[in-house]
């Protein structure tokens, strides 16, 4: 389905929207009302008021935050942090860039914990169909095969995504209508009094909002699937969404006021409220659910990743496309560390009850950080009255900050956890600073006082030929301007002869799917530079997009390239093309501040971890040559040497 399709109202649209989107926030009732009673004693403030929280998070949150105003701001249709961070960062000067890594490492480490917790609430279910059973290894078995599954795609499976969920938001309804109908003044605890007086009156009340919390985790991954099916397609489903949900919720709190325990004694209400002929098909529905929730996320994860790559916050990784739909990628190095660290929750938290304790910590700093860019938005962008501004980013950092402190008791649960969006974090911020420091020292020069110079080099039969058609990666954004270090590369030591200079420039665009180029002759037929305006989700392909280039020149008897030779003979058929691409190594020549010292060092370290150049450009077929040249950044300015006399 492409783009333009997704952005109109169909029942198909409705229907993708519905598979896709509200995975992590439509599979919460399987224990939301679960964390909330925990093994306190059933009571009609601890029921109603729980009741009465969720409604109201998911209406200021999910519906009022996130889907009614941060999904107008999409970025030509493209949602999520990065989309954002890509429309905002020229209004931040650089103050953006901290919240923006933020929100980012803790989205994905949400990608670790929400898998199984998902699937291991959805599970559990059969120990009430099958007594004794081993849930542990059937949730592992279940995660492994999902990650495995991702070398795949999803083209096959995905269009069985939306019925599946239509089921399972039915069934949430008709589950939670049955028990309403039971106890209809259930109801009433909608009243935000209701909510008021379990924050203020019972005992550590406030406390309670961290498992309240999770009946809205999934409304910043809702954001971030916005490209794959427009804003009036998800304000659509999203009423029928939250109706289901609601009454789901409802229907736990009338079987909680109608049994006759005082405790929830280790059941769950979700799986409770069924009749035990249906239970065994709930949790076969709740398992699908809980896998396409799990799906979502890790596709929403790759697609981050991607992001980040394009925007420089992340090194280069290997990256695949599995099928022929547009955005949808695979990165082995990402699948396999969601997949070890989904697996190492299982195993640490070993019972989805013990993962709830845990939860939630994350996704209050990414919703805080989206508030943040939001705000410059609202601001710079829709140009709202800033008092109107003031009074609505208050009331969501007000709520958001009153969900990050009572989520915060939750870091003794999860304090292993915390390494992993510290290793996330720092990655970002090494590569991101380091890259600017980099950026900071390339020096560039005007092309067009060299082109006498490329000109008798050109044809001087005197030096050997290095290559019919030479190609330079540049980052020199200005048509007339080029690296120092390339002009040293093609002059220096010994010269590189080639017929015609080519320099190309692949100019990220803040738009995400925009693809097109520019052809500026610099030198009759002799020195010619590229520029390829790509979009921030797209992987570039330099050799593909290079020789497509070329052939349409020739095709369109441009530049008099189609009466000249390319460099093929009757022999090899192929152009003779030949790209250069120059690495930085660091030299010891640097005399480095504590920070910068640690910043570069690092930043080596990922590169050279990180996909080749090569690679990462899509250069795999072609003749490449790698040029290694020492980087001085703060080159030693006194040096106490002292000559020792001979007698």
């Amino acid at each position: 389905m492409n783009k333009s399709t997704v952005q109109k109202v169909t029942a198909a649209s409705l229907l993708v929207a519905l598979g896709i989107i509200y995975g992590d926030i439509g599979t919460s009732p399987l224990y939301v009302m679960k964390a909330i009673i925990g093994q306190r004693e059933i009571s009609k403030l601890l029921v109603y008021g729980g009741i009465s929280c969720i409604f109201w998070t998911l209406t200021f949150q999910t519906t009022f935050k996130y889907v009614l105003m941060t999904l107008s701001a999409d970025n030509h249709g493209e949602g999520g942090v990065f989309s954002l961070y890509a429309l905002v960062k020229r209004f931040g000067k650089g103050k953006l860039v901290i919240p923006t890594i933020l929100g980012a490492t803790t989205l994905l480490a949400d990608g670790i914990i929400t898998p199984p917790i998902s699937v291991a609430s959805a599970v559990e279910g059969l120990g009430d169909v099958v007594p004794n059973i081993p849930i542990l290894p059937i949730v592992i078995a279940i995660l492994s095969g999902l990650f495995f599954f991702q070398r795949f795609g999803t083209q096959k499976v995905g269009f069985f995504f939306g019925p599946a969920m239509v089921v399972w938001f039915l069934m949430l309804f008709v589950l939670g209508f049955v028990q309403i109908l039971e106890h209809p003044a259930i109801l009433t605890a909608l009243n935000p009094v209701y909510a008021y007086e379990l924050l203020v009156e019972y005992p550590h009340g406030f406390w309670l909002l961290g498992a309240v919390f999770l009946c809205t985790t999934g409304a910043e991954a809702l954001y971030s699937d916005l490209g794959h099916c427009g804003k009036e397609n998800i304000r659509i489903t999203w009423t029928f969404v939250k109706i289901a949900l609601v009454v789901n919720y409802l229907g736990q709190a009338s079987w909680l006021m109608n049994q006759s325990s005082h405790f929830l004694e280790g059941r769950n209400p979700f799986y409770t409220i069924m009749p035990h002929w249906f239970l065994l098909s709930g949790v076969i529905i709740s398992t699908f659910a809980a896998i396409i929730a799990s799906q979502a996320l890790i596709s929403g994860s790759f697609t981050l990743i991607n992001e980040a790559v394009s925007l420089n916050f992340w090194p280069r990784v290997s990256m695949k496309n599995p099928t022929n739909l547009k955005g949808q990628i695979y990165i082995p190095s990402v699948n396999t560390i969601l997949w070890i660290g989904c697996i190492l929750m299982v195993l640490y938290f070993r019972t989805s009850s013990n993962m709830e304790a845990a939860y939630g910590f994350s996704i209050t700093i990414a919703m805080l950080m989206t508030t943040v860019l939001l705000n410059y938005y609202l601001i710079y962008i829709k140009k709202l009255n800033r008092i109107l501004i003031g009074a609505i980013i208050t009331v969501f950092v007000i709520i958001e900050v009153a969900f990050f402190v009572a989520n915060i008791v939750k870091i003794k649960e999860r304090w292993m956890f915390l390494f992993f969006e510290l290793f996330i974090f720092m990655t970002m911020y090494v590569w991101y600073f380091s890259r600017k420091i980099n950026n900071k020292l390339v020096k560039f020069t005007n092309l067009t006082e060299y082109t006498t110079k490329f000109k008798e080099l050109s044809n001087d039969v005197l030096i050997p030929k290095y290559s019919t058609h030479l190609i330079y990666l540049s980052k020199a954004d200005r048509n007339y301007e080029i690296e120092e270090k390339i002009l040293n590369s093609i002059f220096s030591k010994k010269p590189k002869r080639a017929d015609v200079y080519w320099f190309f420039h692949i100019n990220r665009t803040n738009s995400p799917f925009d693809l097109n180029y520019e052809v500026i002759e610099l030198l009759d037929d002799k020195v010619i530079k590229i520029v390829l305006n790509i979009g921030f989700r797209i992987q570039p392909k330099v050799e593909l997009y290079f020789k497509r280039i070329v052939h349409d020149l020739i095709e369109n008897k441009e530049l008099n390239l189609h009466i000249r030779s390319d460099g093929s003979t009757k022999y090899n058929s192929e152009p003779d093309f030949k790209f250069v691409i120059i690495e930085k190594f660091l030299s010891v020549e640097n005399e480095f501040s504590v920070r910068d010292g640690l910043l570069l060092n690092s930043y080596y370290v990922l590169k050279n971890m990180s996909l080749s150049d090569t690679r990462a450009f899509g250069l795999d077929k072609s003749d490449v040559v790698i040029e290694e040249i020492p980087a001085v950044y703060n080159p030693i300015v006194k040096l106490e040497l002292e000559r020792k006399m001979v007698n």
